[in-house]
């Protein structure tokens, strides 16, 4: 009897065994088919039960914490944005709390709290003192790699000083932190969208014409699903600037 329940016991003690080499190749593949509605949902349910099983495991917490950052990117609902930011910045933290040290958590913490900021209002988000735990996510994420993601942590500073209300918001600071990103990574379309829309609220018509054109002639083989959204939003930000240039 002793033996089986120590044998019980050493069993219990056991972590649950981390996401594999080939689980975690698989939901990549999915990841980069997220334009699909059906790619999406099959994902969401993989990563569900995964944290289900490992609510500790990095790999499986900052992948679900990615999904919910394009699902929160892509929607125009406020509410539902509002959760799924929030669910971003929770999953992200998991992942922080596991491994401080590398960079994913820390962004995708980062950008669930300004999914949750968009959605709740600017100035309301201020008011709740989230500016700080965003910058303290944000700025640990650009230590520990300001490229990953081409850009993406350059590119999410660089969208704060964008929406910021006067006085804080600063839209030279803003478009030198889009273009140190695009420097390195210039098929980046989302970078070149972000320095069209900065160019064009800092009276730089001309500048914006030229970057927005990177974007609506770019390609998008460097990640298909995200830069065909990137490219439909471009039309409606080329429309802008066009009509300033008459």
């Amino acid at each position: 009897m002793r033996s089986i329940s120590l044998a019980l016991f050493v069993l219990v003690s056991l972590p649950a065994l981390a996401a594999s080499p080939e689980e975690l190749s698989s939901w990549d593949a999915l990841y980069a088919r997220r334009n699909d509605a059906a790619a999406v949902k099959q994902l969401d349910e993989a990563l569900q039960k995964a944290l289900a099983a490992t609510p500790e495991d990095y790999e499986v917490l900052w992948r679900a914490a990615r999904l919910r950052q394009w699902q929160a990117d892509g929607t125009a609902d406020s509410k539902a944005k509002k959760s799924l930011g929030k669910q971003m910045w929770e999953l992200g933290d998991r992942a922080r709390k596991v491994s401080p040290d590398r960079v994913e958590g820390q962004y995708f913490a980062a950008l669930g709290i300004g999914a949750y900021s968009q959605a709740v209002g600017i100035v309301t988000a201020l008011g709740e003192g989230l500016e700080g735990k965003y910058n303290e996510r944000l700025d640990a994420a650009l230590k520990i790699d300001p490229m990953f993601e081409r850009g993406g942590p350059l590119l999410a500073k660089g969208r704060y000083f964008y929406e910021l209300p006067w006085p804080k918001r600063d839209l030279k600071k803003s478009a030198s932190l889009y273009q140190k990103a695009i420097a390195k990574h210039p098929e980046q379309l989302r970078g070149w969208l972000y320095l069209a829309e900065t160019l064009l609220a800092d009276g730089e018509e001309k500048q914006a014409h030229e970057a927005i054109l990177k974007v609506t002639q770019g390609s998008v083989g460097y990640d298909p699903a995200e830069g065909q959204r990137v490219q439909g939003w471009a039309k409606k930000v080329q429309a802008a600037i066009e009509e300033e240039l008459k």
